[in-house]
Protein backbone atom coordinates (compact mmCIF):
# COMPACT_ATOMS: atom_id res chain seq x y z
CA UNK A 1 0.00 0.00 0.00
CA UNK A 2 2.58 2.66 0.90
CA UNK A 3 4.90 1.55 -2.24
CA UNK A 4 1.09 1.88 -4.41
CA UNK A 5 1.01 5.70 -2.46
CA UNK A 6 4.55 6.55 -3.89
CA UNK A 7 3.99 6.04 -7.05
CA UNK A 8 -0.02 7.19 -7.34
CA UNK A 9 0.82 10.95 -6.34
CA UNK A 10 2.20 13.45 -8.71
CA UNK A 11 5.87 13.96 -7.31
CA UNK A 12 7.02 17.78 -6.37
CA UNK A 13 9.53 19.78 -8.21
CA UNK A 14 13.18 18.62 -7.66
CA UNK A 15 15.22 21.80 -6.20
CA UNK A 16 19.25 22.01 -7.09
CA UNK A 17 19.80 24.70 -4.61
CA UNK A 18 22.71 23.76 -2.75
CA UNK A 19 21.77 25.02 0.27
CA UNK A 20 19.17 22.35 0.03
CA UNK A 21 21.01 19.67 -0.84
CA UNK A 22 23.03 19.74 2.29
CA UNK A 23 20.19 20.49 4.61
CA UNK A 24 19.10 16.38 2.67
CA UNK A 25 22.24 15.17 3.63
CA UNK A 26 22.29 16.57 7.07
CA UNK A 27 18.62 15.30 7.53
CA UNK A 28 19.73 12.22 6.09
CA UNK A 29 23.36 11.60 8.65
CA UNK A 30 21.02 12.61 11.76
CA UNK A 31 17.77 10.28 11.05
CA UNK A 32 15.28 13.27 10.74
CA UNK A 33 12.74 12.57 7.95
CA UNK A 34 13.11 14.48 5.43
CA UNK A 35 10.79 17.30 4.74
CA UNK A 36 8.82 17.55 1.43
CA UNK A 37 10.63 20.72 -0.16
CA UNK A 38 14.34 20.57 1.48
CA UNK A 39 14.98 17.54 -0.66
CA UNK A 40 13.35 16.04 -3.99
CA UNK A 41 10.39 14.31 -2.92
CA UNK A 42 10.92 11.16 -4.90
CA UNK A 43 14.14 10.95 -2.02
CA UNK A 44 11.86 11.87 0.36
CA UNK A 45 10.02 8.77 -0.52
CA UNK A 46 12.42 6.32 -0.35
CA UNK A 47 14.54 6.96 2.60
CA UNK A 48 13.69 4.85 5.40
CA UNK A 49 13.30 7.55 8.14
CA UNK A 50 9.74 8.59 5.62
CA UNK A 51 9.54 4.72 5.81
CA UNK A 52 9.65 4.32 9.27
CA UNK A 53 7.16 7.61 9.79
CA UNK A 54 4.69 5.82 7.93
CA UNK A 55 4.32 2.72 9.56
CA UNK A 56 4.27 4.82 12.90
CA UNK A 57 1.31 6.66 11.37
CA UNK A 58 -0.19 4.21 10.31
CA UNK A 59 0.06 2.03 13.85
CA UNK A 60 -0.16 4.91 15.97
CA UNK A 61 -3.98 5.13 13.61
CA UNK A 62 -5.04 1.71 14.32
CA UNK A 63 -4.83 2.35 18.14
CA UNK A 64 -6.89 5.79 18.13
CA UNK A 65 -10.69 3.55 18.43
CA UNK A 66 -10.07 -0.14 20.06
CA UNK A 67 -9.94 1.45 23.85
CA UNK A 68 -13.74 2.47 22.82
CA UNK A 69 -15.37 -0.26 20.46
CA UNK A 70 -13.45 -3.16 23.09
CA UNK A 71 -15.62 -1.59 25.50
CA UNK A 72 -18.83 -1.05 23.70
CA UNK A 73 -18.85 -4.41 22.47
CA UNK A 74 -18.73 -5.71 26.27
CA UNK A 75 -20.26 -2.86 27.84
CA UNK A 76 -23.58 -5.10 29.08
CA UNK A 77 -20.73 -7.41 30.94
CA UNK A 78 -19.07 -4.52 32.57
CA UNK A 79 -22.24 -2.85 33.35
CA UNK A 80 -22.78 -5.98 35.20
CA UNK A 81 -19.54 -6.50 36.85
CA UNK A 82 -19.31 -2.62 37.87
CA UNK A 83 -22.92 -2.40 38.95
CA UNK A 84 -23.49 0.45 36.25
CA UNK A 85 -27.12 1.95 35.74
CA UNK A 86 -28.03 3.06 32.71
CA UNK A 87 -27.08 6.97 33.25
CA UNK A 88 -23.64 5.81 34.29
CA UNK A 89 -23.22 3.45 31.21
CA UNK A 90 -24.06 6.39 29.08
CA UNK A 91 -21.23 9.06 31.41
CA UNK A 92 -18.74 6.24 30.65
CA UNK A 93 -19.30 6.50 26.78
CA UNK A 94 -19.32 10.41 26.66
CA UNK A 95 -15.95 10.33 28.74
CA UNK A 96 -14.19 9.68 25.25
CA UNK A 97 -15.47 13.06 23.17
CA UNK A 98 -14.58 14.51 27.03
CA UNK A 99 -10.86 13.68 27.40
CA UNK A 100 -10.51 14.28 23.51
CA UNK A 101 -11.84 17.80 23.92
CA UNK A 102 -9.50 18.19 27.65
CA UNK A 103 -6.69 16.59 26.41
CA UNK A 104 -6.66 17.77 22.61
CA UNK A 105 -6.24 20.97 22.97
CA UNK A 106 -3.11 20.56 24.51
CA UNK A 107 -2.02 18.87 21.52
CA UNK A 108 0.27 21.84 19.46
CA UNK A 109 2.14 23.46 22.91
CA UNK A 110 3.71 19.90 23.20
CA UNK A 111 4.70 19.65 19.93
CA UNK A 112 6.01 22.93 20.25
CA UNK A 113 7.62 21.62 23.12
CA UNK A 114 8.78 18.06 22.69
CA UNK A 115 8.41 17.35 18.86
CA UNK A 116 5.33 15.89 17.27
CA UNK A 117 7.12 12.54 17.44
CA UNK A 118 7.63 12.22 20.95
CA UNK A 119 4.31 13.28 22.03
CA UNK A 120 2.87 10.96 19.89
CA UNK A 121 5.02 8.12 21.17
CA UNK A 122 4.07 9.14 24.64
CA UNK A 123 0.29 8.91 23.98
CA UNK A 124 0.79 5.20 22.56
CA UNK A 125 2.71 4.69 26.14
CA UNK A 126 -0.24 6.17 27.93
CA UNK A 127 -2.97 3.96 25.87
CA UNK A 128 -0.75 1.24 26.51
CA UNK A 129 -1.17 1.74 30.48
CA UNK A 130 -4.37 2.82 30.47
CA UNK A 131 -5.80 -0.36 28.61
CA UNK A 132 -3.69 -2.63 30.87
CA UNK A 133 -4.70 -0.85 34.02
CA UNK A 134 -8.62 -0.56 33.66
CA UNK A 135 -9.72 -3.78 33.86
CA UNK A 136 -8.40 -4.36 36.86
CA UNK A 137 -8.63 -1.16 38.94
CA UNK A 138 -11.75 -1.54 41.19
CA UNK A 139 -14.84 0.07 40.85
CA UNK A 140 -16.26 2.73 38.29
CA UNK A 141 -13.94 5.19 39.31
CA UNK A 142 -10.47 3.65 38.97
CA UNK A 143 -12.19 2.30 35.17
CA UNK A 144 -12.95 5.46 34.81
CA UNK A 145 -9.98 6.95 35.67
CA UNK A 146 -7.64 4.69 33.69
CA UNK A 147 -10.16 4.94 30.78
CA UNK A 148 -9.25 8.67 31.04
CA UNK A 149 -5.41 8.11 30.93
CA UNK A 150 -5.74 5.49 27.85
CA UNK A 151 -7.69 8.49 25.84
CA UNK A 152 -5.47 11.35 26.94
CA UNK A 153 -2.67 9.68 24.59
CA UNK A 154 -5.67 8.88 22.19
CA UNK A 155 -6.86 12.73 21.93
CA UNK A 156 -3.16 14.22 21.25
CA UNK A 157 -2.59 11.59 18.65
CA UNK A 158 -5.93 12.64 17.16
CA UNK A 159 -4.73 15.88 16.84
CA UNK A 160 -1.01 16.22 15.40
CA UNK A 161 -2.05 13.08 12.59
CA UNK A 162 -3.15 15.99 10.56
CA UNK A 163 -0.46 18.07 11.90
CA UNK A 164 2.28 15.45 11.05
CA UNK A 165 0.38 14.56 7.20
CA UNK A 166 0.40 18.29 6.44
CA UNK A 167 4.28 18.95 7.37
CA UNK A 168 5.90 16.04 6.13
CA UNK A 169 3.49 15.12 3.37
CA UNK A 170 1.98 18.72 1.80
CA UNK A 171 0.95 17.74 -1.23
CA UNK A 172 -0.23 14.21 -0.72
CA UNK A 173 -2.86 15.32 2.46
CA UNK A 174 -5.43 13.15 0.61
CA UNK A 175 -3.56 10.38 -0.10
CA UNK A 176 -2.03 10.35 3.66
CA UNK A 177 -5.44 11.14 5.33
CA UNK A 178 -6.90 8.11 4.09
CA UNK A 179 -4.17 5.81 4.92
CA UNK A 180 -4.51 6.93 8.60
CA UNK A 181 -8.12 6.77 8.24
CA UNK A 182 -8.11 3.15 6.79
CA UNK A 183 -5.77 2.27 9.34
CA UNK A 184 -8.18 3.95 12.15
CA UNK A 185 -11.39 2.32 10.91
CA UNK A 186 -9.31 -1.04 10.84
CA UNK A 187 -8.02 -1.20 14.23
CA UNK A 188 -11.78 0.39 15.00
CA UNK A 189 -13.78 -2.37 13.39
CA UNK A 190 -11.50 -5.78 14.60
CA UNK A 191 -11.97 -4.40 17.97
CA UNK A 192 -15.81 -4.65 17.69
CA UNK A 193 -15.93 -7.67 16.25
CA UNK A 194 -12.72 -9.63 17.79
CA UNK A 195 -13.96 -8.34 21.62
CA UNK A 196 -16.12 -11.05 22.33
CA UNK A 197 -14.62 -13.94 20.66
CA UNK A 198 -11.44 -13.22 22.14
CA UNK A 199 -12.96 -12.85 25.78
CA UNK A 200 -14.53 -16.24 25.24
CA UNK A 201 -11.21 -17.58 23.98
CA UNK A 202 -9.59 -16.20 27.25
CA UNK A 203 -12.29 -17.55 30.14
CA UNK A 204 -15.21 -15.58 29.29
CA UNK A 205 -14.22 -13.02 31.75
CA UNK A 206 -14.61 -9.27 30.13
CA UNK A 207 -10.97 -8.22 32.26
CA UNK A 208 -8.97 -10.33 29.96
CA UNK A 209 -11.43 -9.55 26.90
CA UNK A 210 -10.49 -5.80 27.56
CA UNK A 211 -6.75 -5.77 28.92
CA UNK A 212 -5.62 -8.04 25.37
CA UNK A 213 -6.28 -4.45 23.03
CA UNK A 214 -2.72 -3.58 25.27
CA UNK A 215 -0.56 -5.10 22.96
CA UNK A 216 -1.60 -2.98 20.05
CA UNK A 217 -0.56 0.24 21.28
CA UNK A 218 2.36 -1.20 23.00
CA UNK A 219 3.94 -2.01 19.48
CA UNK A 220 2.56 1.54 17.87
CA UNK A 221 5.56 2.55 20.27
CA UNK A 222 8.27 0.88 18.28
CA UNK A 223 8.19 3.02 15.37
CA UNK A 224 8.09 6.68 17.02
CA UNK A 225 11.16 5.82 19.11
CA UNK A 226 13.57 6.97 16.64
CA UNK A 227 11.69 10.20 16.47
CA UNK A 228 11.57 10.88 20.24
CA UNK A 229 15.29 12.43 20.48
CA UNK A 230 14.72 14.44 16.97
CA UNK A 231 13.39 17.81 19.36
CA UNK A 232 14.94 20.02 17.16
CA UNK A 233 12.86 18.13 14.39
CA UNK A 234 10.32 20.77 12.92
CA UNK A 235 7.79 20.71 14.30
CA UNK A 236 3.62 21.06 13.82
CA UNK A 237 3.77 25.24 14.05
CA UNK A 238 6.67 25.12 11.62
CA UNK A 239 5.54 26.72 8.09
CA UNK A 240 4.61 24.20 5.48
CA UNK A 241 6.70 26.59 2.68
CA UNK A 242 9.99 25.86 1.46
CA UNK A 243 13.12 28.47 2.06
CA UNK A 244 13.04 30.89 -0.56
CA UNK A 245 15.80 31.93 -2.87
CA UNK A 246 18.93 33.75 -0.76
CA UNK A 247 17.36 32.22 2.90
CA UNK A 248 20.91 30.59 2.82
CA UNK A 249 18.47 27.59 5.14
CA UNK A 250 17.57 29.68 7.78
CA UNK A 251 15.08 28.63 9.77
CA UNK A 252 11.30 30.73 8.66
CA UNK A 253 10.60 32.72 11.74
CA UNK A 254 7.97 31.47 13.59
CA UNK A 255 4.29 32.75 12.79
CA UNK A 256 2.19 35.04 14.78
CA UNK A 257 -0.85 32.55 16.10
CA UNK A 258 -3.72 32.80 13.78
CA UNK A 259 -7.52 34.47 15.77
CA UNK A 260 -9.11 31.25 14.49
CA UNK A 261 -12.32 32.15 16.20
CA UNK A 262 -12.40 34.78 13.75
CA UNK A 263 -13.05 32.32 11.09
CA UNK A 264 -16.40 31.31 9.92
CA UNK A 265 -14.95 28.06 8.30
CA UNK A 266 -12.95 26.68 11.79
CA UNK A 267 -16.47 27.53 13.61
CA UNK A 268 -18.49 25.36 10.62
CA UNK A 269 -15.79 22.83 10.60
CA UNK A 270 -15.68 22.55 14.68
CA UNK A 271 -20.07 22.14 14.40
CA UNK A 272 -19.66 19.68 11.86
CA UNK A 273 -16.91 17.90 13.84
CA UNK A 274 -18.71 17.58 16.82
CA UNK A 275 -21.70 16.53 15.16
CA UNK A 276 -20.21 13.47 13.46
CA UNK A 277 -18.41 12.57 16.44
CA UNK A 278 -21.88 12.75 18.76
CA UNK A 279 -23.25 9.92 15.91
CA UNK A 280 -19.71 7.83 16.18
CA UNK A 281 -19.71 7.82 20.02
CA UNK A 282 -22.99 6.69 20.26
CA UNK A 283 -22.44 4.01 17.73
CA UNK A 284 -19.55 2.91 19.18
CA UNK A 285 -20.65 2.91 22.50
CA UNK A 286 -24.57 1.92 22.11
CA UNK A 287 -25.23 0.38 18.99
CA UNK A 288 -24.44 -2.96 20.00
CA UNK A 289 -26.49 -2.72 22.94
CA UNK A 290 -29.34 -1.36 20.56
CA UNK A 291 -29.04 -4.67 19.05
CA UNK A 292 -28.80 -7.29 21.96
CA UNK A 293 -31.99 -5.05 22.95
CA UNK A 294 -33.72 -6.60 19.65
CA UNK A 295 -32.90 -9.46 20.22
CA UNK A 296 -29.67 -10.32 18.50
CA UNK A 297 -26.69 -12.41 20.11
CA UNK A 298 -24.00 -10.65 21.70
CA UNK A 299 -21.66 -12.15 19.07
CA UNK A 300 -23.85 -10.97 16.43
CA UNK A 301 -24.15 -7.78 17.67
CA UNK A 302 -20.47 -7.33 18.18
CA UNK A 303 -19.90 -7.82 13.96
CA UNK A 304 -22.94 -5.86 13.45
CA UNK A 305 -20.81 -2.74 15.15
CA UNK A 306 -17.99 -4.16 13.36
CA UNK A 307 -19.17 -3.99 9.44
CA UNK A 308 -20.04 -0.29 10.60
CA UNK A 309 -16.52 0.11 11.65
CA UNK A 310 -15.15 -1.87 8.43
CA UNK A 311 -17.17 0.47 5.66
CA UNK A 312 -14.70 2.94 6.74
CA UNK A 313 -11.80 1.16 5.95
CA UNK A 314 -12.15 1.02 1.82
CA UNK A 315 -13.78 4.60 2.04
CA UNK A 316 -11.66 6.66 4.29
CA UNK A 317 -8.80 5.79 1.93
CA UNK A 318 -11.18 6.76 -1.19
CA UNK A 319 -12.87 9.97 0.25
CA UNK A 320 -10.34 11.89 0.89
CA UNK A 321 -8.91 11.16 -2.34
CA UNK A 322 -12.29 11.63 -3.87
CA UNK A 323 -12.62 15.30 -1.21
CA UNK A 324 -8.93 17.20 -2.20
CA UNK A 325 -10.25 16.85 -6.11
CA UNK A 326 -13.31 18.66 -5.55
CA UNK A 327 -13.29 22.84 -4.91
CA UNK A 328 -16.03 21.66 -2.67
CA UNK A 329 -17.09 19.00 0.22
CA UNK A 330 -20.78 19.44 0.27
CA UNK A 331 -21.88 16.72 -2.21
CA UNK A 332 -20.01 14.06 -0.05
CA UNK A 333 -21.36 15.93 3.13
CA UNK A 334 -25.10 15.48 1.77
CA UNK A 335 -24.54 11.79 0.59
CA UNK A 336 -23.15 10.62 3.78
CA UNK A 337 -25.93 12.34 5.64
CA UNK A 338 -28.54 10.64 3.60
CA UNK A 339 -27.06 7.71 4.28
CA UNK A 340 -27.26 8.20 8.07
CA UNK A 341 -30.89 8.73 7.76
CA UNK A 342 -32.06 5.72 5.98
CA UNK A 343 -29.93 3.54 8.02
CA UNK A 344 -31.67 5.09 11.51
CA UNK A 345 -34.40 5.03 9.89
CA UNK A 346 -34.29 0.86 9.28
CA UNK A 347 -33.16 0.92 12.38
CA UNK A 348 -36.24 1.59 13.83
CA UNK A 349 -38.49 0.14 11.99
CA UNK A 350 -37.14 -3.41 11.37
CA UNK A 351 -33.95 -3.70 14.06
CA UNK A 352 -33.61 -7.18 12.94
CA UNK A 353 -35.06 -7.76 9.71
CA UNK A 354 -32.55 -5.26 8.04
CA UNK A 355 -30.12 -5.38 10.31
CA UNK A 356 -27.08 -5.83 8.13
CA UNK A 357 -28.71 -3.34 5.44
CA UNK A 358 -28.54 -0.81 8.49
CA UNK A 359 -24.98 -1.21 9.67
CA UNK A 360 -24.08 -0.88 6.05
CA UNK A 361 -25.98 2.86 5.44
CA UNK A 362 -24.20 3.84 9.15
CA UNK A 363 -21.06 2.46 7.89
CA UNK A 364 -21.07 4.92 4.99
CA UNK A 365 -22.25 7.50 7.33
CA UNK A 366 -20.03 7.05 9.80
CA UNK A 367 -16.83 8.18 7.07
CA UNK A 368 -17.66 11.78 7.65
CA UNK A 369 -14.79 11.60 10.08
CA UNK A 370 -12.26 11.06 7.38
CA UNK A 371 -13.76 13.43 5.56
CA UNK A 372 -13.60 16.18 8.50
CA UNK A 373 -9.83 15.47 8.66
CA UNK A 374 -9.03 15.88 5.42
CA UNK A 375 -11.27 19.51 5.28
CA UNK A 376 -8.67 20.33 8.42
CA UNK A 377 -5.65 20.11 5.93
CA UNK A 378 -7.79 21.98 2.90
CA UNK A 379 -8.97 24.90 4.79
CA UNK A 380 -5.84 26.07 6.04
CA UNK A 381 -2.67 26.89 4.23
CA UNK A 382 0.35 26.45 6.84
CA UNK A 383 1.39 23.70 8.93
CA UNK A 384 0.93 25.88 12.00
CA UNK A 385 -2.77 26.58 10.85
CA UNK A 386 -3.41 23.09 10.40
CA UNK A 387 -2.02 22.48 14.47
CA UNK A 388 -4.40 25.45 15.26
CA UNK A 389 -7.13 24.50 12.96
CA UNK A 390 -6.97 21.40 14.04
CA UNK A 391 -7.06 21.71 17.89
CA UNK A 392 -9.53 23.78 17.54
CA UNK A 393 -11.92 21.77 15.33
CA UNK A 394 -11.31 18.87 17.20
CA UNK A 395 -11.23 20.14 20.85
CA UNK A 396 -14.57 22.27 20.30
CA UNK A 397 -15.80 19.75 18.49
CA UNK A 398 -15.31 16.77 21.10
CA UNK A 399 -16.70 19.57 23.39
CA UNK A 400 -19.87 19.88 21.35
CA UNK A 401 -20.40 16.03 21.33
CA UNK A 402 -19.94 15.24 25.08
CA UNK A 403 -24.14 15.29 25.72
CA UNK A 404 -24.87 13.03 23.07
CA UNK A 405 -24.34 9.53 24.08
CA UNK A 406 -24.94 10.85 27.82
CA UNK A 407 -28.75 11.91 26.56
CA UNK A 408 -28.87 8.60 24.29
CA UNK A 409 -28.35 6.86 28.09
CA UNK A 410 -30.96 8.97 29.71
CA UNK A 411 -33.76 8.49 27.60
CA UNK A 412 -33.02 4.73 27.07
CA UNK A 413 -33.13 4.57 31.10
CA UNK A 414 -36.39 6.37 31.30
CA UNK A 415 -38.09 5.71 28.31
CA UNK A 416 -37.34 1.67 28.24
CA UNK A 417 -36.98 1.76 25.19
CA UNK A 418 -34.61 3.20 21.67
CA UNK A 419 -37.16 5.01 20.01
CA UNK A 420 -36.02 8.28 21.37
CA UNK A 421 -32.34 7.64 21.16
CA UNK A 422 -32.91 6.63 17.55
CA UNK A 423 -34.85 9.71 17.17
CA UNK A 424 -32.06 11.64 18.98
CA UNK A 425 -29.43 10.60 16.53
CA UNK A 426 -31.98 11.13 12.98
CA UNK A 427 -32.80 14.76 14.19
CA UNK A 428 -28.67 15.33 14.74
CA UNK A 429 -27.96 14.55 11.34
CA UNK A 430 -29.94 17.59 9.61
CA UNK A 431 -27.66 20.43 11.03
CA UNK A 432 -24.32 18.04 10.65
CA UNK A 433 -25.61 18.28 6.64
CA UNK A 434 -26.46 22.27 6.53
CA UNK A 435 -22.54 22.84 9.07
CA UNK A 436 -20.81 20.21 6.90
CA UNK A 437 -21.93 22.00 3.23
CA UNK A 438 -20.89 25.32 5.21
CA UNK A 439 -17.00 23.69 6.06
CA UNK A 440 -16.65 22.60 3.05
CA UNK A 441 -16.46 25.70 0.66
CA UNK A 442 -13.41 26.63 -0.76
CA UNK A 443 -11.96 29.05 1.45
CA UNK A 444 -8.81 28.52 4.40
CA UNK A 445 -8.85 30.47 7.65
CA UNK A 446 -5.80 32.16 7.59
CA UNK A 447 -8.13 34.90 5.18
CA UNK A 448 -10.83 34.58 7.13
CA UNK A 449 -8.92 35.04 10.40
CA UNK A 450 -6.91 38.12 8.87
CA UNK A 451 -10.44 40.30 7.92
Amino acid sequence: MMGLMASDETRTETRTEAPTEARAQARAGSGVPEVPGDAPATRAWTTWTTRLLMLGIVLAAVNLRPAITSLGALLEEVRDGLGMSGSIAGLLTSVPPLCFAVFGVTAPRLARRFGPGAVVCAGMVAITAGLLIRPYAGGTGGFLAATALALMGIAVSNVLMPVIVKRYFPDRVGSMTGLYSMALAFGTSVAAAATVPLTDALGGHWQPGLAVWAVLPALAVLPWIPFVRNRKAPTATAPSTPPGPGSQGEKPAEQPPLRITRSRTAWALAVFFGLQATAAYITMGWMAQIFRDSGVSAGTAGLLLAVIMVMGVPLAFVIPRVATRLPHQGPIVAVLGVCGLAGYAGLYFAPVGGAWAWALLLGVSNCAFPLALTMVGMRARTGAGVAQLSAFAQSTGYLISIPGPLLVGVLYQHSGGWGLPIALMSALMVPQIVVGVLAGRNRTVEDEAAR
